[in-house]
C-alpha cells in the first residue's frame, strides 16, 4: 500500500527512525486486526488531509518539534496519500500525538515552575510508563539488588553484562546505600522516596564527599509532583524524576479531516 507522505508546516520534515517500524505495525495490525471494511469503502484514490490542533497544549514529537501553544483550532500539518491508508492510520497516530502532547504540555508546566524556583537540572520521567514506550537503560531497583545479594556485586554484574558504554542507574533507599553505588561504578544513583529536606541533606553531603574522587549523575525520585517538586531543588541534584507527567495527564485533542476534491460541490445550510 502506498504510504502516506506528510507536509509538516512547523519544520521540515524527517524519516522516522526504522527501529519503530515494526512497533508502529503492530499498532495498526491492533487496531484494524480483520478486514479493514472502512478503507474498502474509500479505496485507493488519492487524499489531502490536514492535521488539527483543537485544545491548548505542546505539540510533540518529530518533526513536529514543540512549537507554539495551539489555542482553539490552529492547522498543524498536512497528510497526503491513499484515503484508505489516511484513515487507516488516523486513529493510531492521534491517539499517540494525544498522549505524547499531554505529557509534553505537562512536563513543560512542571519545568517551568522548577526553573522558576532555581533548577537547572533534568526533568525526567520514570519507567511507570505506558508499554512500548520505555526507554533502555540499566536500572537496579531494590528486587535487583536484594536478588543478587548486595549492590556491589549487581552493580559488577550489570557492567559486565553491558559493557563500557551503557549507563547504570542504581536505586537508593539511604545515603549509606549511595555511597556503595558509587564506589562500585553506577552512573546515576537515584535517590528514592527522600523528603525534600532529606535530600537537601544527602545530595550535598554526596557530592562533596565524592568531588574530585568519581563522576556520577544523582537523581531524585519518588511522590514528585506539581505542587511540590520545589521542595527538592538543589544545585547538588542533576535529575528530578517522576511519573506525574506520564500518568494520568490531560490528552491534548487533535483532528484530522480529509479535503473535499476540487471538483466537488460542498453544500452548506445557512438556516
Amino acid at each position: 500500500m502506498p504510504r502516506p507522505s506528510v507536509v509538516c508546516e512547523i519544520s521540515p520534515p524527517r524519516e522516522l527512525n526504522p527501529a519503530y517500524r515494526p512497533q508502529i505495525t503492530a499498532w495498526l495490525a491492533e487496531d484494524t486486526p480483520s478486514f479493514d471494511v472502512g478503507g474498502f469503502v474509500v479505496g485507493e484514490v488519492p487524499r489531502t488531509a490536514i492535521l488539527w490542533g483543537k485544545s491548548a497544549g505542546i505539540l510533540a514529537g518529530v518533526p513536529f518539534g514543540s512549537g507554539p501553544e495551539p489555542l482553539g483550532k490552529v492547522r498543524l500539518a498536512t497528510v497526503e496519500g491513499p484515503a484508505r491508508g489516511l484513515l487507516l492510520g488516523e486513529r493510531v497516530a492521534l491517539n499517540l500525538l494525544a498522549r505524547c502532547s499531554g505529557i509534553a504540555s505537562y512536563s513543560r508546566g512542571l519545568l517551568l515552575n522548577l526553573r522558576g524556583a532555581g533548577y537547572t537540572g533534568i526533568l525526567a520521567g520514570t519507567r511507570k510508563t505506558t508499554p512500548g514506550f520505555a526507554s533502555s537503560m540499566v536500572m537496579l531497583k531494590d528486587n535487583h539488588v536484594w536478588s543478587r545479594g548486595s549492590i556491589t556485586d549487581a552493580v559488577t554484574a550489570a557492567r559486565s553484562a553491558a559493557g563500557f558504554s551503557v549507563k547504570i542507574e542504581v536505586e537508593a533507599q539511604s545515603e549509606a546505600e549511595a555511597d556503595e553505588a558509587i564506589a562500585a561504578g553506577a552512573d546515576i544513583v537515584m535517590l528514592d522516596n527522600f523528603t525534600g529536606a532529606g535530600v537537601k541533606v544527602a545530595a550535598k553531603s554526596l557530592k562533596e564527599r565524592w568531588a574530585g574522587k568519581r563522576q556520577f549523575l544523582l537523581e531524585v525520585s519518588g511522590g514528585l509532583r506539581l505542587d511540590n517538586a520545589e521542595q527538592y531543588v538543589t544545585p547538588y541534584v542533576d535529575i528530578l524524576s517522576t511519573s506525574c507527567i506520564h500518568q494520568g495527564v490531560p490528552h491534548v485533542d487533535f483532528s484530522l479531516k480529509i479535503q473535499p476534491p476540487a471538483d466537488c460541490c460542498v453544500i452548506t445550510s445557512t438556516s
